[in-house]
């Protein structure tokens, strides 16, 4: 299935139902009084997060939501059915602004809980409402209000604990099938990932984390160029960045460093919250370097970034250093400064 990750949709809730005027009228009761009734009110349109969802694809073809008007009111004070509200599903981490100004409406990031994002107009009023002392036979009732409606985009950001950065064919794919079941396609040309995927990583009984690989990302990215530019928002909800870098691209330690310079640059310049995050080093591919050889690159590529934060050196394609990562992993998700 297509991974569709944003969506507009028109909504609109159910006007409120009119009230009447009506008299009673019954054999031998003259002057009988108002006995107008009330209208319904108009449904409303929330949205729900599901855990059964993962895109927006479901928005392809249906795109208008309307929600049902209330009844009008009836003789005998009988007042008008409300309208049937209109609960749309959304996977979990779905964010909705208005299309027009980029109003925030609802962050769906809780299953089963409904927002309201479009509420029903209110019943108009029967005459018997307007019943007084001064006026026995009022012969004025009032229309229900208008529901309300908006223009919204739909916008999907995945939620996962840790994110995978790096350039085309850094061993992104690789590494979240060596520590996962998730099964991204690999292979030897870039961009081979063309939509984020998600892998839950089980360290031990009841100990797991979620994943998140994004496509590859190049110099230029926060001016549209690749693809990966396009899904860097799935990374904002993770609590910690790995930043995977191929340790012979071009078989030097220089070559490395640039390309792990550009990433950062590009990940500035895209939001300066998301650059923020705690950011791990991992130097994959060690299996390529001979090993009298792996140290001393190894120490060329983090001096040549003045890197302060942890490193580690893996094979992700052999799964050598994987284990001892993912086990770092959990305890620091599990630990209490990332609450």
């Amino acid at each position: 299935m297509k991974f569709i990750d944003e969506a507009n949709i028109f909504v609109k809730a159910g006007n409120g139902g009119n009230g009447i005027v009506s008299f009673r009228r019954e054999k031998y009761i003259p002057m009988g009084g108002p006995d107008g009734g009330d209208g319904g009110d108009g449904g409303s349109v929330y949205v729900i997060g599901s855990t059964d969802l993962n895109t927006l694809s479901d928005f392809r073809h249906t795109r208008r939501f309307v929600a049902q008007r209330g009844a009008n009111g009836q003789g005998k004070n009988c007042t008008g059915a409300k309208g049937e509200d209109i609960v749309i599903e959304v996977p979990l981490g779905t964010v909705i602004t208005t299309l027009d100004q980029g109003e925030l409406i609802a962050d769906v990031d809780s299953p089963d809980e409904p927002v309201l994002i479009a509420r029903g107009g209110f019943h108009g009023l029967g005459n018997t409402r307007y019943k007084s002392s001064t006026n026995r036979a009022p012969r004025q009732c009032s229309k229900g209000s208008a529901g309300e409606q908006f223009d919204l985009k739909l916008e999907l950001k995945v939620i996962a604990d840790v994110g995978l950065l790096g350039m085309p064919n850094a061993g992104k794919s690789t590494f979240i099938r060596s520590v996962s079941a998730a099964r991204p396609k690999v292979a030897d040309y870039p961009f081979t990932t063309l939509h984020p995927n998600l892998g839950v990583v089980s360290v031990s009984k009841h100990r797991s984390f979620v994943v998140a690989d994004i496509p590859g990302l190049i110099e230029g990215a926060a001016d549209g160029v690749g693809l990966g530019i396009q899904f860097l928002k799935h990374l904002q909800r993770t609590r910690l960045l790995l930043h995977i870098v191929d340790v012979m691209p071009d078989a030097s330690a220089d070559s490395a460093v640039d390309s792990a310079v550009k990433i950062l640059r590009e990940l500035e310049r895209y939001d300066e919250a998301l650059y923020r995050k705690p950011r791990w080093l991992i130097l994959n591919k060690l299996d390529l370097v001979p090993a009298d050889e792996r140290e001393d690159l190894c120490a060329e590529i983090t001096t040549g970034l003045d890197w302060q934060g942890p490193v580690y050196e893996i094979s992700a394609i052999s799964g050598q250093g994987t284990e001892h990562l993912c086990h770092d992993i959990m305890t620091y998700l599990e630990s209490d400064e990332t609450l």
